[in-house]
C-alpha cells in the first residue's frame, strides 16, 4: 500500500472510531476543517510511527506543522532521489 493510501486509511479509521465526520480528503483539505480534532492527529502520527517507521515531526530540528492535508501526506513521502 502506499504511503497516501496508508495515511487517508488511517484518518478514516481514526475518524471512525473517534466518532467524528470527516470530509472528503483531498490535499487541499484543510487539517483544521477535516473534521479530526488534535487527538485523532495524535493517535494517527502514533500509528504512522508504528506502520512507517518515521516521525518527522521529530525526525528533524526545523519545525513545520502541515496545513492540509496534501502537506500531511508529503511529511511521510520519500524525498525523490
Amino acid at each position: 500500500m502506499s504511503t497516501r493510501l496508508t495515511i487517508a486509511s488511517l484518518f478514516k479509521q481514526v475518524a471512525a472510531e473517534q466518532g467524528k465526520p470527516l470530509l472528503p480528503l483531498d490535499d487541499d483539505l484543510s487539517l483544521l476543517e477535516s473534521g479530526l480534532d488534535s487527538l485523532c492527529f495524535a493517535i494517527i502520527v502514533a500509528r504512522l510511527e508504528d506502520e512507517l517507521g518515521v516521525d518527522p515531526f521529530t525526525a528533524s530540528d526545523e519545525v513545520y506543522f502541515p496545513v492540509t492535508f496534501g502537506d500531511f501526506v508529503r511529511l511521510y513521502e520519500p524525498l525523490p532521489a
